[in-house]
C-alpha cells in the first residue's frame, strides 16, 4: 500500500513538472506573431494641455508556444507625446525589454497623451507607432493617433462687466461661471463652452446667448471621449451642472443655442411676471440628468425649441405666465423608469405655498412620451376649471377629449392610434442615444398646426420652411420629403 502511495505521489508531481515546463515553454518559431485588441488605437478630439483618458490595448499571444518580446518601443522615442505603459512598466525612453507572454495568455498595455497647443484654430493630429519586436526576427506595429484642440482653459469665470467671449476656441471652464448683478454677458455664433462635472452657470445680471443655425452656441461637458466605444460621453447625462437664472435676473436671452448632458438644465427663480424673465427660440436641451427646463413664478416665452430625455420633468411650471409655441417635448429618457414627466403645471410647491399662474398657453406643439399620460401637476381648485391654462393644435401624449375649456384642435395620442410613441419620428436610436424629433412620412404629428398660431416661425428649429406645404406641422421640426421618398 505505501508503495502504491509513493508511485501515485510520484506520477502525479511528474504530471505536474510537465504541465509546468510545458506551460512555461518559448519558441522562436519564426511564424508565430501576436494579436492585438486594436490596430490602431485612437483618441478622440483632445483639449490641448490636458491630458487624456487612459485606452487600454490587450496583446494576445494565440500561439501554441509562449512568445519572448525582446523589445516595445516608440517609432519617435524621447519626442514621442505618448506614455506608454506595457505589463505594469512604463517604457523609459519610449522603449522597453524583455516581456514574456505564456500560450493562451495576454498582457496590458496602457497608453495616455497629453499634446500641445497648437496655435491654431484648427483640430491637429499627431500620431506614433507602437513597435513590438519578438524573438523570431517578426516586428509588429500598433498605430496610435489624437487629434486635439486649443481651448481658453478658466478656472473660475467671474463676469463684473459687460462682457463678450471670443469664438476663435472653446473655453474649458472649470469650477464656475458667474454673471454678477448689473453685469451682461453676450455670446456669441459658434461660442462653445465646455463644462467640467463640477461647473455650474449662475446668472444674477443678465446673459445674451444669440447663435445661428450653422454656429449655435453650445453648453456641453468638458469630456470629448467615450464611455465604451460604441457611446460618447457627450451623448450621457449629468456631465456638468446646469445654468440657474436667479432672482432679479430679467431679458434673458436664447437663440439657436443647444444644452445638453447637464444634471439639470436652465433653472429660471421667482421674478416679477409683468416683466419677461426668459426667451428661448430655436434651442435644444437634451439629456439631462434633472428636469429640463424648471420656471419658477416668472414670465417666459419659448418658441421653435426641442427639450427632450430627462430624468426629471422636461418642463416643470411653478406658478408664473408662460407661452410655448412649436416646441417638442418629448420624455424618453433611457436610463431610468423613475423619470419625470413631459410637462408639469403647478401652483402649489411642495411646502404647500401658493403662487399666481397668470397663464400657460401652448400652440402647435408636441408633448409625447414613454408613460401613458405625460402632462401632470398641482393646481388649487380655483385654477381646475379655469382658463388659465389651455392648448392649441397641438399632439398630446394625455387625456383631454371631453376638456373644451383647456384643448382646442388637439390630438391625442392613445394606443388606437396607427402610428405612436417613437413610431412618429425620425431616428431613435437608444443604443447610442442618438434621436431626431423630426416627423416622419406617416407621423400623426404632420399637418396639424395651426398658421395663425405660428408667432412669425416660418422655419422649424433647423431653418426649414414650414409654408412650403398647405398646412405646417406641430412641434419645432417640418417633415421635409426627402429625396428618396
Amino acid at each position: 500500500m505505501k508503495s502504491q502511495i509513493i508511485y501515485i505521489l510520484f506520477f502525479a508531481f511528474a504530471g505536474l513538472f510537465c504541465a509546468c515546463s510545458n506551460y512555461d515553454s518559448f519558441s522562436d518559431n519564426p511564424s508565430f506573431r501576436l494579436s492585438f485588441s486594436e490596430d490602431t488605437v485612437r483618441f478622440d478630439t483632445l483639449i490641448s494641455t490636458i491630458a487624456s483618458p487612459t485606452k487600454t490595448l490587450y496583446v494576445f499571444n494565440k500561439n501554441s508556444d509562449g512568445v519572448r518580446v525582446s523589445n516595445v518601443r516608440l517609432q519617435k522615442g524621447n519626442e514621442s507625446l505618448f506614455r506608454v505603459n506595457v505589463d505594469g512598466e512604463y517604457l523609459a525612453s519610449g522603449s522597453g525589454n524583455d516581456y514574456l507572454i505564456r500560450k493562451k495568455d495576454s498582457i496590458l498595455v496602457r497608453i495616455e497623451v497629453t499634446l500641445p497647443e497648437s496655435g491654431t484654430t484648427d483640430t491637429v493630429t499627431y500620431s506614433d507607432e507602437l513597435l513590438f519586436s519578438l524573438e523570431n526576427g517578426i516586428l509588429q506595429r500598433v498605430l496610435l493617433t489624437a487629434g486635439s484642440v486649443d481651448a481658453y482653459i478658466i478656472h473660475g469665470m467671474y463676469i463684473e462687466t459687460d462682457s463678450t467671449l471670443a469664438t476663435d476656441k472653446p473655453y474649458l471652464i472649470y469650477d464656475s461661471l458667474v454673471v454678477a448683478k448689473g453685469a451682461s454677458l453676450e455670446l456669441l455664433p459658434g461660442t462653445k463652452l465646455l463644462m467640467h462635472d463640477s461647473t455650474a452657470v449662475d446668472i444674477y445680471g443678465r446673459i445674451n446667448a444669440h447663435g445661428n443655425i450653422d454656429k449655435p452656441v453650445t453648453f456641453r461637458g468638458a469630456r470629448t471621449d467615450r464611455m465604451f466605444d460604441y457611446l460618447f460621453y457627450d451623448n450621457t447625462p449629468s456631465r456638468w451642472k446646469g445654468i440657474t437664472i436667479h432672482k432679479g435676473s430679467y431679458n434673458n436671452s436664447f437663440v439657436n443655442c443647444d444644452f445638453h448632458s447637464g444634471r439639470w438644465g436652465i433653472r429660471v427663480d421667482s421674478t416679477s411676471l409683468d416683466q419677461l424673465a426668459f426667451t428661448m427660440r430655436n434651442c435644444i436641451i437634451h439629456n439631462v440628468g434633472g428636469d429640463g427646463l424648471c420656471l419658477v413664478n416668472c414670465n417666459a416665452e419659448v418658441l421653435n425649441t426641442q427639450i427632450s430625455n430627462t430624468l426629471g420633468d422636461c418642463v416643470r411650471v411653478l406658478g408664473g405666465a408662460y407661452t410655448f409655441c412649436h416646441c417638442t417635448i418629448a420624455q424618453y429618457y433611457p436610463l431610468s423608469y423613475d423619470r419625470g414627466e413631459a410637462l408639469y403645471v403647478a401652483n402649489v410647491d411642495n411646502n404647500g405655498l401658493h403662487y399666481e399662474l397668470r397663464y400657460i398657453q401652448v400652440l402647435n406643439s408636441v408633448i409625447t412620451g414613454y408613460a401613458d399620460d405625460v402632462i401632470m401637476g398641482n393646481l388649487s381648485p380655483e385654477y381646475e376649471d379655469s382658463e388659465y391654462y389651455y392648448f392649441q393644435n397641438s399632439f398630446l401624449r394625455t387625456v383631454g377629449e371631453n376638456d373644451d375649456n383647456h384643448f382646442i384642435g388637439c390630438k391625442f395620442e392613445n394606443e388606437e392610434m396607427e402610428i405612436q410613441g417613437e413610431k412618429n419620428f425620425k431616428a431613435f436610436d437608444t443604443h447610442n442615444f442618438i434621436y431626431d424629433f423630426t416627423p416622419d412620412s406617416l407621423s400623426e404629428i404632420r399637418n396639424m398646426a395651426d398658421p395663425l398660431l405660428m408667432n412669425g416661425l416660418t422655419t422649424d428649429r433647423l431653418g426649414r420652411s414650414r409654408i412650403g406645404d398647405d398646412v405646417p406641422d406641430a412641434g419645432c421640426y417640418e417633415y421635409i420629403k426627402s429625396t428618396k421618398e
